[in-house]
């Protein structure tokens, strides 16, 4: 595999900001490609669907030669595009998506990394492609299409979470269940809905599993990218000093040392993702961790192996 773009986050923060993001998104995207031995990615094909009576005057492009020659009568082929994909993405922008505040790239921006390069993805493979972003409401939704104009539009929202801050995104909470109601029902039938959150969300359990449940009983497919940064998150790796850790959305303080808690919060974590692995394996839905660490090789092979399954 050719890693030169596929780069680390810290590799990121190296770099000048690019004014676009659209740019490093094609390196990210041209990277993973060239990296396949027998690439897939063919561009915009089509199938031969029927005949149909040849009407004077038109064409000659696609009349049937061999059929003329046995049945004496003109007919031509009609094909049609291979029916492509339609994506929705869809993105967590709550403001616990904007942690770690100390690094240049953060959750939410590396899921707009990633969604731009999906997005790139797609568009080559002539899938249409949506967007929804949302935290404890929907404030972004676009219907999937598959004009270059319409993923210019999509990039560009994209752009903005890349360039927000924290002080911008404070104390907003999630609705992920309550979000996932809404896009299982206004989006086209049959839909890949590809989320990107980090699961810290105010939601029961319960409800979240109603609504991935609401999803496929749609007949929606689902994957979800869980991002999270796992060294502080997962692992609880911190100094081991006095700590006042300040809930992102909610604004709530604790004052803890991280080695009188570890075990405890390790275990909870394990409990919960168990559970949520669980309950995905139940509905058919793809759960993939996500390290903001790691490569973005690891969220665009995610896809492209869902994407192979279903067509």
């Amino acid at each position: 595999m050719n890693n030169r773009f596929l780069t680390i986050t810290e590799q990121i923060e190296s770099l000048p900001y690019l004014n676009s993001i659209d740019f490093y998104a094609r390196q990210i995207v041209d990277g993973f490609i060239s990296g396949i031995h027998k690439s897939p990615y063919h561009g915009f094909s089509v199938e031969f669907a029927e005949h149909r009576v040849y009407n004077q005057g038109e064409s000659i492009r696609h009349i049937d030669w061999k059929l003329y020659g046995r049945t004496d009568k003109l007919y031509v082929k009609k094909f049609e595009a291979e029916t492509n994909l339609r994506c929705q993405i869809v993105m967590d922008t709550s403001s616990s998506m904007f942690y770690p505040t100390d690094k240049r790239i953060h959750k939410a921006g590396y899921s707009a990394l990633c969604a731009a390069a999906l997005i790139q993805m797609l568009h080559r493979q002539r899938d249409a492609v949506g967007l929804t972003i949302y935290s404890d409401a929907i404030e972004t939704h676009l219907p999937a299409k598959l004009s270059l104009s319409h993923q210019k539009v999509l990039v560009s929202y994209l752009d903005s979470i890349m360039r927000d801050q924290y002080t911008e995104n404070k104390n907003k909470t999630t609705s992920t269940a309550a979000i996932l109601h809404e896009i299982a029902e206004v989006i086209h039938k049959k839909s890949l809905v590809v989320l990107f959150t980090d699961m810290f969300m105010q939601d029961d359990q319960k409800e979240l599993f109603e609504a991935l449940e609401h999803l496929r009983y749609n007949k929606h497919e689902v994957i979800i990218f869980h991002v999270i940064h796992k060294k502080s998150e997962q692992l609880f790796e911190l100094e081991n000093r006095p700590y006042k850790l300040i809930d992102m959305e909610t604004g709530e303080t604790f004052k803890l040392t991280p080695s009188e808690y570890r075990e405890y919060y390790c275990k909870n974590i394990e409990v919960q993702f168990n559970e949520l692995k669980k309950r995905c394996l139940q509905y058919n839905i793809d759960l993939v961790e996500v390290d903001i660490d790691s490569p973005f090789e690891q969220v665009l092979s995610s896809w492209f192996v869902k994407r192979r399954k279903l067509y």
